[in-house]
């Protein structure tokens, strides 16, 4: 609970000499959450309190989300601060990645992971599957519009230009052209901020360009994780590994949040019954604290119950209300 991380931010900063500053999004199955531009405001009031600083630690655990949002939190960020530096206990993913890119230094633990930057869209254009009667809409990867096109020429080895106009009029007929477009422009744009965050940690051009083509399309895939290991010694990002006291202290930070957001469990209404036949829960789902300010947090309300239809027994779900709230203990 974050009236018990407190204390832990609060030896963070003794140890590091900064000011903590912890994000989380929940990856808990069913109730997945991602960095979204929602979370701009929370950082804004948090870094008002703290003020310009020396030194700000951002603590983090993601699986990705919106690039954009990246951006422009971990150009936020730097507005308060000399030196940034990124402390990853887990997952720092996706766009979790951008983020860290940006800082002078990256903490990892022994199992902390990175992973690739290589953008998909989502646009109401999308080609969609309805699974359960709901339309779902698919996301374009850059990769694979790159990987169908490369079986093509690099595999198939075709290369007279009416064939090759063929595929790309029958990948038109898959993935509306528009998002083809945006695919193209998101690529572009992924690797131009990625250049630019690296200049914080890495002065070599040709290293940065390296960095960027591996995480952008060399790694093969989205779901490639990047150890400590190869962040360091392949990549050759600056990244620091924490002695045993200071591991130990983002290991107790990072189980507390665990254990509160429930990360990784599936989301199981009836769980929340116990040996009742009702029960009502609130499940935070994002964080946003800081020791000197408060714990901001993105929770779903709901109410979970047995119910007897005939004879028939089965729970009923229900969400009573999703949104924002603001926590002292």
């Amino acid at each position: 609970m974050y009236a018990n991380r407190k204390d832990l931010y609060g030896r963070l900063e003794e140890m590091r000499g900064s000011k903590v500053i912890c994000f989380v999004t929940g990856d808990k199955p069913g109730m997945e959450t991602q960095i979204h531009s929602d979370v701009f405001d929370y950082f804004v009031n948090h870094l008002d309190i703290l003020g310009v600083v020396p030194k700000i630690s951002l603590f983090m655990y993601t699986r990705g989300g919106d690039t954009l949002t990246a951006w422009s939190l971990i150009n936020l960020i730097r507005q308060f601060c000399d030196e940034l530096e990124v402390i990853i206990p887990s997952k720092c993913l996706s766009a979790g990645t951008i983020m860290s890119l940006g800082a002078n230094s990256i903490i990892m633990t022994k199992q902390a992971t990175l992973g690739p930057i290589d953008p998909s869209i989502t646009t109401q254009l999308n080609p969609s599957v309805v699974i359960n009667g709901q339309e779902i809409k698919l996301p374009v990867s850059v990769e694979d519009i790159k990987g169908y096109l490369a079986l093509a020429t690099d595999e198939l080895k075709i290369t007279d230009q009416e064939s090759l106009a063929q595929l790309l009029l029958s990948l038109g007929e898959k993935v509306h052209p528009l998002v083809l477009g945006k695919v193209y422009r998101s690529k572009s744009q992924i690797q131009m901020l990625a250049s630019k965050l690296l200049s914080y940690q890495i002065d070599d051009p040709e290293q940065i360009t390296k960095i960027v083509n591996f995480l952008c399309s060399d790694s093969g895939s989205h779901d490639y994780t990047i150890s400590r290991r190869e962040a360091e010694n392949e990549l050759g990002l600056n990244i620091e590994k924490p002695g045993q006291e200071l591991y130990e202290l983002i290991k107790e930070i990072y189980e507390d949040i665990k254990e509160e957001l429930k990360l990784g469990e599936p989301f199981v209404p009836a769980a929340f019954l116990g040996q009742s036949q009702e029960a009502a829960y609130s499940l935070p789902r994002v964080l946003v604290e800081a020791k000197e300010s408060c714990s901001y947090q993105f929770r779903t309300d709901g109410t979970v119950r047995i119910v007897n239809d005939a004879g028939q027994l089965s729970i009923q779900h229900n969400v009573t209300g999703e949104g924002w709230g603001k926590f002292d203990d």
